[in-house]
């Protein structure tokens, strides 16, 4: 997606926004230990975790790996929201942020009106 922004496509990026972050990361010298949790993790990345809190999928097109219904529900027997968007990737906050937050209210609304 940040290659399709320097092809002059309008990806939610701006030339701008990918050298500030670029930028950011060589001048903090810490590009290194941002992908340090990649180069570690030799884990089953895919496999189903368990996990039996309350959980929201929000499947973005153009992430790394967009996890089918049928995964997230083994996964996580709490699954409250799966959703699949029309745009976004790997950096969905950064790339969407408006988009990415609606996901965020939308999934997580019941649990605020039940405290």
């Amino acid at each position: 997606m940040i290659a399709r922004v320097f092809d002059g496509k309008t990806e939610g990026l701006s030339r701008d926004d990918v050298i500030d972050n670029i930028t950011l990361y060589r001048l903090t010298n810490t590009a290194v230990s941002s992908a340090r949790l990649y180069w570690e993790n030799k884990l089953v990345f895919f496999e189903p975790k368990h996990i039996r809190i309350p959980v929201a999928v929000s499947v973005f097109p153009d992430e790394i790996y967009a996890a089918p219904r049928s995964w997230a529900e083994k996964a996580y027997p709490r699954l409250m929201h799966y959703n699949r968007l029309d745009k976004g990737g790997h950096f969905a906050a950064w790339e969407q942020p408006a988009l990415f937050s609606a996901e965020m209210r939308t999934a997580f609304r019941p649990l605020r009106q039940s405290i």
